[in-house]
């Protein structure tokens, strides 16, 4: 899966910009990104949003445990990856139908946290239980939220295109090809909210998370920490 957002929608981390420009490598625009997952994936589904958002995913080669989806409701589109041991649990407690998948889930999930925010976001996401990482971007309000299971067993990672889109994908090559040293493994057990402003952990809400200058031989540019936990949320 591919998500690309601009800088109108999101801000551009400061560790993985200074990544790319510490250790200065190859970098293609978003648009290129884009066309390149689509060409390399022809049975891809993908959908722009005006000038800002262009999300992309494919079955191919996906995993029996960790299928691909997509899904859209009331301007809300989630990209997801993986699956929730918990769905029937949480279908009870949304109201929703048993047809529900994982991806109408998070939506679900998503707009009760905007419209009645009974819960903190750290606890919304704390309560999917099972291995998934997602992409949703709210386009009635310009918010994107992303979020990663707590073991990391769905991999995400996260990079800065040439012309400063952030990109999120399950592909570190595809990223790589477009992202160059600014590219980074999205930490486990994490949520990126623009809405919150910014990266938390929804296992330790109240640790900080701290970016690691990589290694100049490594194809990362940051490994992503939160201070206190025993975990490493970084790519391995």
């Amino acid at each position: 899966m591919l998500g690309v957002f601009s800088s109108e929608i999101v801000t551009p981390p400061e560790e993985l910009v200074v990544a790319g420009d510490r250790s200065p490598s190859p970098r293609t625009s978003a648009s290129t990104l884009m066309k390149r997952y689509i060409n390399s994936n022809p049975s891809s589904v993908s959908i722009q949003i005006g000038d800002q958002v262009n999300l992309a995913y494919s079955r191919k080669n996906e995993s029996l445990l960790q299928p691909r989806s997509f899904g859209v409701k009331d301007d809300i589109f989630c990209l997801f990856q993986g699956m929730l041991d918990n769905l029937g649990s949480l279908r009870q407690e949304y109201g929703l139908a048993k047809s529900a998948d994982e991806v109408m889930l998070v939506i679900e999930a998503y707009k009760a946290l905007r419209d009645r925010a009974p819960h903190p976001p750290s606890r919304v996401v704390g309560h999917l239980a099972g291995n998934f990482s997602f992409v949703v971007f709210d386009k009635s309000t310009s918010t994107l939220f992303v979020a990663s299971d707590e073991a990391g067993r769905v991999p995400l990672y996260w990079g800065i295109t040439a012309d400063g889109f952030v990109a999120f994908s399950d592909d570190a090559d595809m990223l790589k090809t477009s992202c160059g040293k600014s590219i980074a493994s999205f930490p486990q057990g994490c949520f990126f909210s623009t809405a919150v402003g910014g990266l938390t952990s929804y296992e330790n809400p109240k640790n900080k998370i701290v970016a690691i200058p990589a290694a100049e031989e490594e194809i990362w540019g940051a490994t992503f920490k939160v201070e206190g936990a025993a975990v490493v949320a970084a790519g391995e």
